[in-house]
């Protein structure tokens, strides 16, 4: 199955132009099989992903949210709600969240804007789940220096495209080896691997191809 699982809409992240029901419509042309929209610090609730469902047909949709921690921007799925996370909490106390939750974490665009990734590693050890290895907002310079951290820490690698506008959505994804019912089984999955990142041809790839 290919999720893009990190991207953003209009209705709840500022910087985004993407409309929601767009979205859908878009993610079935181009062929995915799921998109999970992580809003800045705001997680949708079944209730308001029903609209998106509905238009969904066969499309998975489900809902994490990227936490602007005290240390950088990381992705989040399956937790209640986000009433322990406010933006600016310690990385830290965001992983003792998760572990409480057995929720998923995903390294957002390691190293970008000058973070400290290896000093984060070093501190905290390879605790994610994975590192978004490509995306829309990841260079090929910090890809390199995601893909060295890799090959000596032992976390996924995923790829989605951190998309603010339709035309980047699906520019890269996760291919799932397992089937993808459930917002549980996502986390699941995440949390034990199978996965893999990949691209869509014929679009823009900031980050480069994937093999």
């Amino acid at each position: 199955m290919k999720i893009d699982h990190h991207l953003h809409t209009i209705r709840h992240s500022p910087d985004s132009v993407i409309d929601p029901l767009d979205l859908i419509d878009h993610a079935r042309h181009i062929g995915l099989d799921g998109v999970v929209i992580t809003e800045h610090d705001y997680l949708w609730d079944e209730e308001e992903l029903s609209e998106l469902s509905a238009r969904a047909a066969d499309l998975k949709v489900f809902s994490g949210a990227e936490i602007s921690a005290l240390e950088g921007h990381f992705l989040v799925y399956g937790l209640p709600s986000l009433s322990a996370v406010p933006p600016g909490i310690p990385l830290a106390e965001l992983l003792r969240v998760v572990v409480k939750h057995e929720a998923a974490i995903v390294a957002a665009h390691p190293f970008r804007w000058d973070q400290p990734f290896d000093e984060i590693i070093a501190t905290h050890g390879p605790v994610f789940h994975a590192l978004e290895l490509v995306s829309k907002n990841v260079t090929p310079q910090t890809r390199s220096r995601t893909e060295a951290l890799l090959r000596s820490h032992e976390m996924g690698a995923t790829g989605s495209s951190d998309a603010h506008d339709l035309s980047a959505v699906g520019c890269y994804f996760t291919e799932f080896a397992q089937p993808i019912r459930s917002l549980a089984e996502f986390v699941a999955c995440l949390r034990s691997g199978g996965f893999r990142p990949g691209h869509r041809p014929g679009v823009p790839l900031a980050s480069g191809p994937v093999s």
